[in-house]
């Protein structure tokens, strides 16, 4: 029985793919978790009465700023943009932006924001000004080609998760990213190549698993298909994140879809 018809090879992929992690400063290791594709989100700015994060202040007098109050600015940046008060994380990324208007990082971080929130104009007018100024920033062009994904735009997609990949072979997120746009080109066997390549880094398994199990499926080859699929719920079922949780729910869903033939 052929599953290239029953199957949409499109399925879901933009709101699976891998955004990077908002970085605290360039040039060292991403921190928090990782963000997807979020949709618009409504919330005010003024309406948020969070501890710890406060909001930008606007003073008119000159402060002098050191790089630890800097950084603690980034840090209550990207713990405002994990709990979804996007308004608040790109108030604070742009009084950052004010003091440090070369920072490629922080155009990247605010990018990512405005991509979560649903702003993509500006998401890619943010990740444009970061690659001028640091071109060699990998994580930019992965959140670029994610913009480019979520457009359809899936050669220029293709083409900034390789620059992303050439700048930084251990960038699990682009691998993936990548894999599920070939994907969506039917581009089977390099996807299927890029999840092998994946799971070399030890990172994301489940996600991957998943990933290339999808591929499977779409395939044809359901046997290696339900094997991922299992191993992809195994690892989930240990991984207690929101992000993981919904694609536990997905792979459970694939797998009812693929044998549910087989049952009748």
């Amino acid at each position: 029985m052929s599953s290239r018809s029953a199957f949409n090879p499109q399925g879901s992929a933009q709101r699976r793919r891998q955004g990077s992690t908002l970085a605290s400063v360039a040039g060292q290791a991403n921190i928090g978790t990782g963000v997807g594709q979020a949709g618009p989100h409504r919330r005010q700015g003024n309406q948020l009465r969070l501890t710890g994060i406060p909001s930008p202040r606007s003073s008119g007098k000159p402060e002098v700023h050191t790089d630890e109050q800097d950084q603690q600015l980034r840090q209550q940046a990207i713990a405002a943009a994990q709990q979804g008060y996007y308004e608040v994380a790109i108030d604070l990324l742009s009084e950052l932006l004010e003091r440090h208007q070369t920072s490629a990082t922080d155009y990247n971080n605010r990018g990512l924001v405005y991509f979560q929130s649903g702003q993509t104009e500006k998401a890619i007018a943010d990740y444009n000004q970061a690659i001028e100024l640091n071109p060699k920033l990998a994580s930019v062009y992965n959140n670029r080609a994610n913009y480019y994904a979520a457009q359809g735009q899936l050669a220029e997609a293709i083409a900034d998760y390789g620059v992303a990949i050439d700048l930084n072979p251990g960038n699990t997120r682009a691998w993936i990213n990548q894999g599920i746009t070939f994907r969506q080109l039917e581009m089977y066997e390099q996807a299927i190549g890029n999840f092998e390549l994946a799971l070399h880094f030890g990172q994301l398994e489940g996600h991957i698993y998943a990933e290339r199990g999808r591929t499977f499926h779409i395939m044809g080859d359901w046997n290696c298909a339900i094997a991922d699929y299992q191993k992809a719920l195994q690892i989930l079922l240990l991984t207690h994140t929101e992000s993981a949780q919904r694609l536990r729910q997905q792979v459970e869903n694939w797998l009812d879809d693929l044998l549910s033939p087989l049952r009748a």
